[in-house]
């Protein structure tokens, strides 16, 4: 019988292993969309909307939007996680990474097959470090706390708040287009296929705990 002690370690490495790995796909994924210019997922429309309005680059506005929302959780009394604070800086850095080794891209030709690479890779992103269950990222964790605070159906509190970060985001002259449809139909099917895939043993189960 293998010692639990051995496999308690083991599976914690593999946790964080999905936790570092997942916050820097997530961060290449948001670049990709980025370079493909058709389009970002909401937060990243608010996002490159500061950056342009500000100068500074996405990643360090992507940093500095998370902590702001991560003071939120305070007055709703939302407790973060290992997974919340690495997610405000890993996903910033990751993201101005990859934007300094991926060049610009020109035509639709190359630019449709990168934003759709951008939008699966963050569904795999999305399902690599939700399955590591470190803590929900800062605006997951904002979006649960109103939902407890308020009453009202995660749904409509996660609507809100998008649609909210996405008109601002769009007047500060942040990028919408077909690759924001295109994530806001796909991100869910593919983070529930890719939580399905990455699912890892519950502490007290023998089989994997599938989101």
């Amino acid at each position: 019988m293998s010692d639990p002690t051995v496999r308690s370690g083991a599976g914690l490495s593999r946790r964080l292993a999905h936790l570092s790995v997942g916050l820097a796909l997530y961060g290449a994924s948001s670049a990709l969309l980025v370079r493909a210019g058709l389009g970002l997922e909401p937060w990243g429309v608010l996002h490159q909307g500061l950056s342009g309005r500000t100068g500074v680059s996405i990643g360090v506005v992507s940093i500095v939007v998370g902590a702001v929302v991560l003071l939120l959780w305070i007055p709703i009394r939302q407790r973060p996680g290992l997974g919340t604070v690495s997610n405000v800086f890993v996903v910033g850095i990751a993201m101005d990474a990859t934007l300094a080794l991926v060049p610009e891209i020109h035509g639709l030709g190359a630019r449709i097959p990168v934003m759709a690479a951008g939008v699966v890779l963050n569904g795999a992103a999305t399902g690599l470090y939700i399955s590591a269950r470190f803590g929900p990222g800062p605006r997951d964790g904002l979006m649960t706390g109103l939902n407890r605070l308020t009453g009202r159906s995660v749904r409509l509190v996660r609507t809100a708040i998008e649609v909210a970060v996405v008109v601002t985001g769009f007047l500060l002259g942040g990028s919408l287009g077909v690759g924001t449809v295109l994530y806001a139909l796909a991100i869910g099917p593919l983070a529930q296929l890719f939580l399905r895939l990455f699912a890892l043993p519950a502490p007290d189960a023998r089989t994997a705990a599938v989101a």
